[in-house]
């Protein structure tokens, strides 16, 4: 694929905090402790105090990983990097995301793409040490509507479901009908049906949606060495289980992310996060509720189940798998249990990040490198071909569809469509008038910049009227661009956001996976459009 690399700030799609933050702005240098490049990865290297329990986690996770071999014999399983995490010299760069069905949105494919292009460069800048990467499954989160769904192909291809509770723990068995949808728009030609194959594997034969999501994500990324946790385990949350104790009667987490949001309010930076006082839910099969003190004692909200301080700690020590972290505390247990240097995100994830480094400096744990995950826009053959053909580069297809008009329009068209000049020369005009009629009375200058107004708005409809009736003459070419526009960004949104990655695999198959892992440069921190 032909490559070009656009900086997140010239595409316009990405807010100041991230860009901020990417070009090294010194007000947010409090929020995080090292710098997303070689000389922070240099520095954690020498901090990174390690928590881990690292032979339990290489145990849960080869457990993890049997479910897959008794049901695919042949499947890639990454045992070389699930071994190596129990050496000291092992490290983690995670990237973690919801249960998409069939893994959502492109941009799931490109958070694992770049903790495996960041694995791989870190392995040859640091040769003595080893770097894995690995897909954090979110299996605690309940909210189903956010993941019941993918766009392909422009098919909304939906699993309807009553679901309550952990979506991990979901059962795939009413999924059928969407399976047969989204296999139905895969059709048979190019790789279609050995994804076809893929997803009905990983949708039949796993009882619950983890499972499921696992297979697929394996089927996907196994031979890369990427490794799937589910931190959804006993053993794992018994490990984490004294800072469960410890936040929820102390309520540390609310008051450090509460003091950081100040600050943070201070700087003008949109807040993504706010903290409950306690920031756990109880968690059982069918249903994941709040926590909540009143009257003296921890409550599950809707339910019947309390608990005084005394039975809390007890419940905590017995059943810490009922204890499942929010969004304010899953980083905490994430960065707990992996010997971990680097959390990839998108750019609302990064700007939650900066909200947590208090709790990190609270509990003693060290707070990871922040790394904006590769973005990216495929554009096909057909596409590309009449891109070039319009004349239009990279850089343009970012602007609003009215904008690229407008700028092929003044591109092509031989006549002067701006009247800049003209609007120029008028504003000096009334400098002169305002000059002299300010000599004979001064209380006529309002009305005089009142005329002056008047006219400039005149021309710049004159202006408006010059480019609709230049455009009249260009009608197929600008629909022609009307057409790009919607393909490459759906909803005036970016492809990642909405599109799923099926129809590219069926036209390039798992060299489209190879084909992101060359092009994407993690520490770069440019937007890759690759087109065919």
């Amino acid at each position: 694929m032909d490559i070009q690399c656009i900086s997140y700030k010239e595409t316009g799609y990405f807010s100041k905090t991230v860009t901020d933050y990417l070009d090294n702005a010194p007000a947010l240098e409090p929020f995080y402790t090292y710098r997303p490049n070689l000389d922070g990865f240099t520095q954690i290297l020498k901090d990174r105090k390690v928590t881990a329990n690292r032979e339990l986690l290489v145990t849960v996770l080869n457990e993890q990983y049997d479910n897959i071999k008794n049901v695919d014999a042949g499947a890639v399983i990454p045992h070389e990097n699930i071994d190596a995490l129990a050496d000291e010299n092992t490290f983690t760069v995670t990237t973690g995301h919801q249960l998409n069905i069939f893994t959502g949105p492109l941009y799931f494919i490109y958070k694992i793409v770049t903790a495996i292009k960041l694995a791989s460069q870190l392995g040859e800048h640091f040769p003595d040490k080893k770097f894995v990467p690995v897909y954090w499954m979110a299996t605690e989160d309940h909210d189903f509507a956010e993941i019941n769904y993918t766009n392909i192909g422009g098919k909304k291809v939906q699993w309807n479901l009553e679901a309550a509770g952990a979506t991990g723990r979901l059962d795939t068995k009413t999924i059928r009908e969407a399976l047969n949808q989204y296999k139905g728009v895969l059709g048979i030609e190019g790789h279609g049906e050995e994804l076809a194959q893929l997803v009905e594997t990983a949708y039949t034969k796993f009882n619950a949606l983890a499972g499921a999501t696992r297979y697929l994500v394996n089927a996907l990324f196994g031979k890369y060495g990427v490794v799937i946790i589910d931190a959804d385990d006993s053993r794992l949350k018994k490990e984490f289980a004294p800072i469960i104790e410890q936040d929820i009667i102390g309520r540390n987490s609310f008051k450090q992310i509460g003091q950081t949001i100040e600050r943070l309010n201070q700087l003008h930076v949109p807040i993504q996060v706010n903290p409950r006082e306690i920031n756990f839910f109880y968690l059982t099969d069918g249903s994941r509720e709040r926590i909540v003190f009143e009257d003296g004692r921890y409550q599950v909200l809707n339910t019947d189940t309390s608990f005084t301080e005394d039975k809390l700690k007890a419940e905590i020590a017995a059943h810490p798998e009922r204890f499942s972290p929010n969004v304010a505390m899953r980083p905490v247990y994430q960065e707990y249990i992996l010997p971990n240097l680097a959390y990839i995100g998108g750019g609302g994830e990064l700007v939650y990040w900066l909200e947590l480094k208090s709790v990190f400096n609270f509990y003693r744990l060290t707070f990871p490198v922040l790394i904006l995950r590769n973005s990216g826009l495929v554009i096909r053959k057909d596409t590309a071909a009449k891109i070039r053909k319009m004349e239009l580069d990279a850089k343009q297809l970012f602007l609003d569809t009215e904008s690229i008009k407008k700028n092929w329009v003044s591109a092509h068209t031989s006549h002067q469509l701006s009247l800049t000049d003209e609007l120029r020369e008028l504003s000096h005009i009334f400098e002169k008038i305002k000059l002299r009629i300010y000599k004979i009375d001064e209380t006529l200058a309002p009305s005089t910049s009142a005329v002056e107004a008047r006219l400039k708005h005149a021309m710049g409809n004159l202006e408006k009227k010059l480019m609709r009736a230049e455009k009249r003459k260009y009608t197929t070419s600008l629909t022609q661009i009307e057409n790009i526009k919607k393909e490459l960004f759906p909803g005036n949104g970016l492809q990642e956001r909405n599109e799923n990655f099926g129809l590219f695999y069926v036209k390039w198959g798992q060299s489209f996976i190879d084909e992101l892992i060359r092009n994407f440069q993690p520490l770069d921190f440019k937007f890759t459009v690759l087109s065919e």
